[in-house]
């Protein structure tokens, strides 16, 4: 069978500074294929999966799509230098998201329990709290602001960090680093051109402070649980350790960050959307999966095949790799009805935006309690909203959203 090849760029970092014009190639690509062979530069090939059910059928099968050795879209000669210096693809890091079977379970075990409901449950009325004085902010910011910067992004940042128990004072630099890390495509946060290795060393040697302070004086943190865990009886290795502290705290923020800032923006887009939530408590949660969809803040992942298999009717061999469009599947029109509407009462939503089987997002459940406490405030004291500006999206196309998100606004009476 000979391989359906495109062109239509819905890869590169480029195509993700405007979010409309993304989704109308994906759209166009949907409608000729479900699967596309990309041999373009500066990638090394890749099959490019665009509906939802292959996404699923991919991230359900853990055993023939494997996480190593590629796991993002890296240009190659960015990736020859990584492997030249360090010998696999990404670096000296080695996070849940690199891990197969059987560490996989073993190291997300590790912290399985702090992001279950029963904890976060304990934590609800402390995001209830933060949730009120990010809007109280807005309604000293005096009716226009930067909600990304203002509010989206230091919400959930206060959140994460007290969960892993680092300092307050820290924030900033972990906000940085964070943004340098995600931002690595990104002229205006780029640290060099090494695809965020020089952050993440820099971030190692952040978190390996913190990390010496636990194993000498544990405290009841999740860095603690993290500097003294064991896998299989042995203690994890310093850069499992300090992969690990990183994932937890970069990516226990910014997703929901990028989530809460598009959230934003479609509700100042579609104010008949706004009403029925100020309308309807009801719709929060419904609104917040919505959101999650509309924003898909994780581009996409890959995954290599471990033998000769087949995907939506189209052989695959063993080696060659797919990526997981996450923003084309959550807009596939198969799988959603009106997909290119944002409609707060979408039911059912059965999205990718936290990817789905053995590797969905730890901290999903943390993510919607933060989102659906801040919206449920928005929608009790918020009276209308409209962008006063252009959104000013990230350049990335793997993990990132809104930069910039100006808004006008008025507050209920």
């Amino acid at each position: 069978m000979n391989k359906p090849v495109s062109v239509i760029d819905i890869y590169s970092p480029e195509a993700y500074l405007d979010d409309a014009e993304v989704a109308r190639r994906c759209k166009e690509l949907r409608a000729q294929g479900s699967l596309f062979w990309v041999d373009q530069a500066p990638y090394r090939p890749f099959w490019a999966v665009l509906r939802l059910a292959d996404i699923m059928a991919v991230e359900r099968d853990s055993r023939t799509w494997l996480a190593e050795p590629r796991q993002t879209l890296i240009p190659s000669d960015i990736e020859d230098a990584i492997i030249g210096q360090w010998g696999k693809r990404t670096g000296p890091v080695r996070t849940l998201l690199d891990m197969d079977e059987p560490d996989h379970r073993k190291f997300r075990n590790l912290t399985q329990s702090w992001f279950n409901s029963r904890f976060l449950e304990s934590l609800r009325d402390r995001m209830n709290v933060l949730a009120r004085e990010y809007v109280d902010k807005l309604e000293a910011l005096g009716g226009e602001c930067d909600f990304v910067e203002e509010i989206a992004v230091p919400y959930p940042l206060i959140m994460i960090t007290s969960i892993l128990g680092l300092p307050d004072d820290d924030a900033p630099l972990v906000l940085r680093l964070t943004q340098e890390l995600f931002g690595a495509q990104d002229p205006d946060r780029m640290r060099s051109g090494d695809h965020g290795q020089q952050v993440a060393m820099e971030f190692f040697g952040y978190l390996g402070g913190i990390v010496a302070q636990r194993r000498a004086n544990p405290t009841e943190d999740m860095m603690s649980v993290i500097a003294n865990a064991q896998v299989d009886d042995q203690p994890l290795s310093d850069m499992d350790t300090l992969s690990y502290g990183m994932l937890l705290a970069a990516a226990g923020h910014d997703t929901t960050s990028s989530s809460a800032g598009v959230g934003m923006m479609q509700l100042a887009l579609n104010p008949q959307e706004f009403e029925k939530l100020k309308a309807n408590p009801d719709l929060i949660a419904p609104a917040v999966q919505e959101m999650f969809r509309w924003a898909t803040p994780v581009r996409h992942f890959m995954r290599t095949a471990s033998v000769d298999t087949e995907l939506a009717g189209q052989p695959i061999k063993a080696g060659e790799n797919v990526c997981l469009m996450y923003l084309s599947g959550n807009r596939d029109e198969e799988a959603f009805s009106d997909p290119d509407s944002f409609r707060v009462d979408r039911s059912p939503n059965r999205h990718v935006a936290f990817g789905y089987g053995a590797h969905h997002c730890l901290g999903r459940i943390l993510a919607e309690m933060e989102m659906e406490a801040l919206f449920r405030e928005v929608a009790m004291r918020v009276e209308t909203i409209e962008l006063a500006g252009p959104a000013e999206w990230v350049k990335t196309n793997h993990t990132g959203g809104l930069k910039h998100l100006p808004i006008r606004y008025r507050m209920k009476a």
